[in-house]
């Protein structure tokens, strides 16, 4: 029976070529302008290591001093030097990593290839493991290399293509800011979107090139990126980077339950209380333990014109499909000398609502190919703004799956009454007029 509507529905869209372009235009042209928006928030606000964010999370802890108290405040989003390095002694959780961003300048042995500076990242031993960073050559360092500040690094691949030519550049050595580390292994393809572990520096975009135990970052004196937020005497550039009362860090744990996890929130409440006994913590107890997830939320990262955007453009679909219902009503009841034969005939009032219900889905079928085209079109235009999500824009195979379901469903949406209009003619009337 599905087949007959099918066929029904293609004779008799043939037969009124302008006002099925238009019914499929409207569907079309909404459909694309909301899956481009809708893309554009999925690949924004997605998850950016699944099955492993529900078991990492970043402490808050709140030094700061009275000056601008407010009791519900959130604490900073990062921690001083001497909390994240106690932090990072008490190994209270089963993984965790303290880190900071920073540029460095890369002075390459092959003279033909100028110095040039790219992004890096300070950071502990467990910042590998902990979020699944995979390598394609060589390992990560170890507890003992940040115990030592080994004189190490490890590389993305695009910067291994560039200076060895793709190839194993373990145990090479890589003159950094004029000092020479030697390199222990070579990423493989990994970019977390959103850069979740440090929102200070970007939201989205490549990740580093050059990654150095935080300890050596320290010893060479190697500037970080990202600022800091001081207070009291901090920001008066005279009390040593690593007693000063400043936020600059971020550190991150891995939690692998959910009893552990309130285990080292009360771990953070205690230690906050000790602080405070010993005079560095003013404020009560304050702190924060969210997941990734959780964290990106906080932390809003999604930008606020592309959630603007997205409701624009739903918006512009629902005006879309008022008009296609109207356009839909039209060319229904135009039809009704050709319905009331059927009934006549002994067609239900049901046959007839499915025939038409199929007649609608298959505009929305039709309207769902050309929004996808109008998709990638919208796609490819984001993809060329200056924003740094920019590059992300594409469109993968479960949206494309989506935006054909969606536009078959707000085609059938659009039908629905229409349909049920046409479906309710009385075949005399109509036999009776011609």
């Amino acid at each position: 029976m599905f087949g007959y509507y099918f066929d029904l529905a293609w004779r008799s869209l043939r037969r009124n070529k302008a006002l099925t372009a238009l019914m499929v235009l409207a569907i079309a042209l909404g459909i694309g302008a909301s899956m481009t928006t809708l893309t554009v928030l999925h690949v924004l606000s997605g998850d950016p290591l699944p099955g492993r964010s529900s078991t990492l999370y970043a402490p808050q802890l709140d030094p700061r001093d009275m000056d601008d108290y407010q009791p519900h405040d959130e604490p900073p989003d990062r921690v001083t030097w001497i909390d994240g390095m106690n932090l990072l002694q008490a190994k209270r959780a089963d993984r965790q990593a303290l880190m900071t961003g920073g540029s460095v300048a890369i002075q390459p042995a092959q003279s033909a290839i100028d110095p040039f500076y790219e992004t890096a990242r300070y950071t502990t031993a467990d910042f590998f493991p902990m979020f699944g960073v995979p390598f394609q050559y060589g390992h990560a360092w170890g507890a003992p290399e940040d115990a030592t500040s080994a004189a190490v690094a490890v590389i993305s691949h695009k910067l291994n293509d560039q200076l060895f030519g793709g190839r194993d550049s373990s145990g090479r050595m890589l003159r950094v800011e004029g000092h020479v580390l030697r390199i222990v292994g070579v990423l493989g393809g990994w970019r977390p979107n959103p850069h979740f572990y440090d929102l200070n520096l970007k939201n989205y975009g490549e990740d580093e090139d050059v990654y150095l135990p935080l300890s050596t970052s320290q010893d060479l004196h190697l500037a970080h990126l990202g600022g800091a937020d001081c207070w009291g005497n901090g920001g008066d550039g005279a009390t040593p980077v690593h007693t000063a009362p400043c936020v600059w860090l971020q550190f991150w744990v891995q939690l692998d339950t959910p009893a552990q996890a309130a285990t080292y929130r009360q771990f953070l409440i205690h230690y906050s209380q000790e602080q405070k006994s010993l005079g560095r913590f003013l404020r009560p107890p304050n702190v924060r333990l969210r997941n990734l997830m959780q964290w990106l939320d906080y932390e809003q990262v999604v930008p606020g014109d592309v959630q603007l955007q997205n409701w624009l453009a739903l918006g512009f679909l629902l005006v879309c499909l008022v008009n296609t219902v109207g356009l839909m009503l039209a060319k229904f009841l135009r039809r009704s000398a050709e319905l009331g034969v059927r009934r006549a005939l002994g067609a239900s009032r049901r046959a007839l609502f499915m025939q038409l219900l199929v007649e609608s889905g298959v505009i929305g079928l039709a309207g769902g190919f050309g929004g996808l085209l109008l998709a990638f079109l919208g796609l490819w235009l984001v993809r060329r703004q200056p924003a740094d999500y920019a590059p992300l824009a594409y469109l993968d195979g479960a949206m494309l799956v989506i935006t054909l379901a969606m536009a078959v469903a707000a085609s059938l949406l659009a039908g629905v009454l229409p349909a049920w209009r046409a479906s309710q003619i009385t075949p005399g009337l109509q036999l009776k007029s011609n």
